[in-house]
C-alpha cells in the first residue's frame, strides 16, 4: 500500500476546515464539501498510525484528494487532539467526531455510551498492541521506598479511571489480594496531573498508559514498580467510527483505513524517522517514542482486528462493570471488520496471521544508526565500547520481555549472565529463585560486560 506522500502545501491545504459540511454529519454542504472530523490523542503514541504520524504524513488527505477527483466533491479533514479517549467519545456521541482512536477500556465505554445515547459506534481497526499488556505501567518516585504492589496498601495512587492503565491497576491489585477500592486511595487524574502529583509527593504511585511511564522514567522522575506484562493479557488501542458515518460514507472510512495501513507500513519500515516525526509533533523525546514505537518497541502496529485482541476486550468488560462504568457490552456487535477487510483487500488474511517477533536489545547511536543484539550482555559491551556515542539503549526484561531503558533497568548478575528487569519486584523474584544471583548497578553491569 505504499504511495507517494502529497506535497506539504497540498497536505496543509486539505487540512483547513471549511464551514460548509463541517464536522461529523458526513453530508456535503451546498458547496459540495464534506468535512471528516478525526479525534486523536497526539501523545498517546500507541495511536500514531491513526493520529499523529498519519496526520504528519498526509496520507488520509491524499486518499481524499483522489476520491474527490473521482466523485467531483471536495473532502476536508478536521483533526482534533485530546489527552484521553473520554472527550473523543463525548464528541462522537454528540455527532461531532466521525472517527476516533483510543485504548481498549475507553473503547468499551465508547461502545456503551454510543448505544445508550442511540449514537452507536463501531470498532473498525487496531493501531498498536502488546500481547502481554506491557503498554501500561505503575511507577513511583525515583527515591521511593515502595518496591512492590504490596507496598501500595494505604497509599495514594493516581490513575485515569476508565482507562486501560486503570484496568491494569485494578487487575494487578486484585491478583495481589489488594482491594482496589478499599486498600488504596485512588486519585482520578489526567496523566499530566498525575505525573505532577507524583513529583510533588501528593501521589505515592502513578498507573498510566503509553507514553507516560517511559517518559517519566527517561526524565529520572519515576521508577517502574509494576510491569503490566506481568498480567499476560493483551492491551491495545483501536479506531472507532460512528455507525451513521460508516453507513453514509463507507468509502471514506475505507480511505482512512488504507491511509492507516500505509502509515503503519511507514512506521515499520522507517522506525527511526517515524519516531523523530512523532517526537517533533508531540514534544516527546524521540528516545521515549522509540521505546514504544521502535523496531523492537513495546508496541506492535497493525490494523487487523486479531481474535486475541477481541477476546481480551471481552475480558475487560467485567472490570468496567464492577467499577459501574458500563453495563453489558456486546463486543461482537461492536467489532466490525468489514471496512478494514475491504481496505486491505487480499492482504488482510496475512495481516491477521502476522505475529510479533520477540523483542531484542537495541542501541541507538548519535550517528542515527541502530543495531540490535541477541542478548543484553552483547548490548552492554557495545555501550561500554562506544561511551559518548550512544543516544539510547534498550533491553527486554528477562522474564516478561518488556523493553526498557538499559540505564533504568534493574540488573542482575547470575554467574556470568547479566539479566535486565523492569521492576525491583521481578528482579527480586528471580534472585530468590537463583542462589548466588545478585542485583548490581548499571555502571557495574557495564564494567562486568566489557
Amino acid at each position: 500500500m505504499t504511495r507517494k506522500v502529497l506535497p506539504a502545501s497540498l497536505a496543509v491545504l486539505l487540512t483547513v476546515p471549511l464551514a460548509a459540511g463541517c464536522g461529523g454529519d458526513a453530508n456535503a454542504g451546498d458547496s459540495g464539501t464534506v468535512t471528516v472530523t478525526v479525534g486523536y490523542q497526539s501523545k498517546t503514541i500507541n495511536t500514531v498510525t491513526a493520529g499523529t504520524l498519519l496526520r504528519s504524513l498526509g496520507y488520509f488527505e491524499r486518499e481524499l484528494a483522489a476520491r474527490g477527483k473521482r466523485d467531483g466533491m471536495t473532502y476536508k479533514v478536521k483533526w482534533q487532539d485530546y489527552a484521553t479517549g473520554a472527550p473523543i467519545t463525548a464528541q462522537m456521541t454528540a455527532g461531532k467526531i466521525d472517527i476516533g482512536s483510543m485504548g481498549d477500556f475507553p473503547l468499551l465505554i465508547n461502545a456503551a455510551r454510543g448505544k445508550q445515547l442511540n449514537r452507536p459506534t463501531k470498532l473498525v481497526s487496531v493501531t498498536g498492541y502488546n500481547l502481554r499488556g506491557a503498554l501500561n505501567t505503575v511507577v513511583t518516585g525515583p527515591g521511593s521506598k515502595l518496591l512492590s504492589l504490596a507496598d501500595l496498601r494505604g497509599k495514594k495512587v493516581s490513575t485515569s479511571v476508565g482507562s486501560a492503565a486503570d484496568g491494569t491497576l485494578v487487575r494487578a491489585l486484585q491478583r495481589a489480594d489488594i482491594d482496589p477500592e478499599k486498600d488504596i486511595r485512588k486519585l482520578n487524574q489526567q496523566p499530566a496531573v498525575g505525573a505532577s502529583a507524583l513529583q510533588a509527593g501528593s501521589a505515592d504511585a502513578l498507573s498510566q498508559f503509553v507514553a507516560w511511564p517511559g517518559l517519566l522514567a527517561f526524565q529520572g522522575r519515576a521508577r517502574a514498580l509494576y510491569d503490566g506484562a506481568e498480567l499476560n493479557l493483551p492491551t491495545f488501542h483501536g479506531v472507532t467510527a460512528r455507525e451513521e458515518f460508516a453507513r453514509k460514507r463507507p468509502a471514506v472510512l475505507e480511505d482512512f483505513l488504507r491511509a492507516q495501513a500505509d502509515a503503519t507500513e511507514y512506521l515499520n519500515k522507517q522506525p527511526v524517522a517515524a519516531a523523530e516525526s512523532v517526537a517533533k509533533a508531540t514534544g516527546l523525546p524521540p528516545e521515549v517514542v522509540y521505546l514504544y514505537n521502535g523496531a523492537n518497541g513495546l508496541s506492535t502496529f497493525g490494523p487487523a482486528l486479531k481474535p486475541a485482541l477481541v477476546d481480551a476486550l471481552k475480558k475487560d468488560v467485567p472490570v468496567l462493570k464492577s467499577a459501574k462504568l458500563v453495563g453489558n457490552v456486546d463486543v461482537d456487535a461492536f467489532v466490525d471488520e468489514q471496512y478494514v477487510k475491504r481496505a486491505y483487500g487480499d492482504g488482510y488474511a496475512k495481516a491477521l496471521a502476522t505475529a510479533p517477533e520477540p523483542a531484542r536489545s537495541e542501541v541507538w547511536l548519535k550517528s542515527g544508526t541502530t543495531r540490535s543484539f541477541a542478548t543484553a550482555a552483547e548490548l552492554l559491551r557495545q555501550v561500554a565500547a562506544q561511551q559518548g556515542q550512544v543516544r539510547a539503549a534498550y533491553v527486554p526484561d528477562a522474564t516478561t520481555g518488556t523493553l526498557w531503558f538499559a540505564d533504568k533497568a534493574v540488573w542482575v548478575a547470575d554467574g556470568t549472565k547479566l539479566l535486565p528487569f523492569v521492576t525491583p519486584s521481578v528482579a527480586a523474584a528471580y534472585t530468590s529463585g537463583h542462589p548466588g544471583a545478585r542485583t548490581l548497578p548499571y555502571a557495574e553491569a557495564l564494567k562486568q560486560a566489557s
